[in-house]
């Protein structure tokens, strides 16, 4: 752990100015009363918990993550990084209840996407099947009601190296793309737009060999092995860069926000070798389009419904997204206002959270069913299988419809 995050864990929260604009912001503490808010599970109990860790109010588990508090604080108070850190810190892990050994599963992704795709039918089929989920929900705490992500059968990156890495080859420039486990184990299509959207801007697509981000080990306590999954990601990606300007893209908005921000900030990992290298998709294709690269374009004739992220408004990246969705000729976006969808990654996973998970996202479900689009978009791919899970629409990322758009 590095002098900055030392630094962080023991100061960051006496900058807090106690104006509570982040209760107000927080979904969270709208959406339920079992949790105090930001300020309170955050800076606030932040000074008891170093003089007691007695004091610990286990309310903070409520916590999102979603980030939300940091976007809107205006002096910078990380507090969504102090309730993780204190969640890691003081909230007991015993080896033996029935949540702790459900928040191992659900944070160790890649765990879970090993398993699905080597026994794909098998898995997909018992999560369809109501006594299974049902029985879930008694022995491991996950809600009968949260549909899963349909597994494939093979990996997205054993994909790549049998039909696409050939091909790949023969272009002059290149890019790193960081696919996530959505793509790897459930959302091959997002992966294959992906590589057709990049090759029409002139890039050939490289992988590197990627472990999770972290994401859900951060969201659950899991920080020592969230580093030892950054140490290696950043050493993986350091070894597949052709060259040390080789951008390095990624479609999921978690993915990039951590890699980018959250490996230096708040886990103390050196990334700085390859910091100024991250991209997000659609900030790395505006960088192109205004360099004068953009392929021709051809109409998607479709209403959509756009719906921004919490980690992409977090990363100031929404802005980019947007640019492109108007760029598309004669699609018709209707830009929602601005809603968490609830899920919050592995948050909505878990019993205990079921309910708050979709009271948060049920205003947002209701501006879209007013809009009555033939899609929904959005940038998340956890914010995707909400939607689809508690509205009738099928939901599309931002880099399908330009693949859609391209001639």
């Amino acid at each position: 752990m590095n002098h900055s995050l030392h630094k962080f864990e023991n100061i960051s929260f006496d900058h807090c100015l106690k104006c509570t604009i982040c209760t107000a912001y927080c979904p969270v503490a709208r959406a339920s009363s079992i949790y105090p808010g930001p300020k309170q599970s955050g800076p606030d109990a932040e000074r008891l918990r170093i003089k007691n860790p007695e004091l610990v109010d286990e309310s903070l588990i409520y916590c999102l993550n979603c980030k939300r508090c940091e976007l809107v604080c205006p002096h910078g108070v990380q507090a969504a990084s102090i309730i993780a850190i204190a969640k890691n810190k003081y909230v007991k892990k015993n080896i033996f209840t029935i949540k702790v050994i459900r928040n191992w599963i659900v944070a160790h992704t890649d765990f879970l996407g090993f398993w699905g795709t080597h026994f794909t039918f098998l898995i997909n089929t018992l999560m369809k099947f109501p006594p299974v989920r049902f029985g879930m929900q008694i022995v491991m705490g996950i809600p009968r009601q949260r549909k899963f992500p349909i597994y494939q059968p093979i990996s997205f990156q054993k994909w790549f190296r049998k039909h696409s890495m050939p091909l790949q080859k023969k272009f002059d420039r290149h890019v790193l793309y960081y696919h996530g486990c959505a793509v790897n184990y459930q959302e091959h299509d997002l992966g294959k737009d992906m590589i057709k959207v990049l090759n029409s801007f002139g890039y050939g697509v490289v992988l590197s060999k990627e472990k999770c981000c972290g994401v859900p080990l951060m969201a659950n306590g899991y920080l020592k092995s969230a580093r030892k999954h950054a140490k290696y990601n950043i050493s993986a990606m350091q070894k597949a860069m052709a060259n040390p300007e080789m951008p390095i893209v990624s479609a999921s908005s978690s993915c990039t926000f951590a890699i980018k921000n959250e490996y230096d900030e708040f886990l103390g990992m050196d990334n700085s070798t390859l910091k100024d290298n991250i991209f997000y998709i659609t900030k790395f294709i505006y960088g192109e389009i205004d360099k004068g690269n953009c392929p021709k374009l051809k109409p998607v004739r479709l209403k959509v419904a756009y719906h921004a992220p919490c980690h992409l408004q977090r990363a100031g990246g929404t802005i980019f997204t947007v640019d492109l969705l108007k760029r598309i000729p004669e699609l018709d976006t209707h830009f929602m206002h601005s809603e968490c969808c609830g899920i919050s990654g592995t948050y909505g996973f878990k019993v205990e959270n079921y309910k708050i998970s979709q009271a948060i996202g049920n205003e947002l479900f209701k501006r879209i069913r007013r809009i009555d689009p033939q899609y929904v978009v959005t940038d998340c791919e956890t914010c995707k299988w909400q939607i689809e899970m508690s509205t009738k629409y099928k939901v599309l990322h931002p880099i399908t419809l330009l693949a859609m758009a391209l001639d």
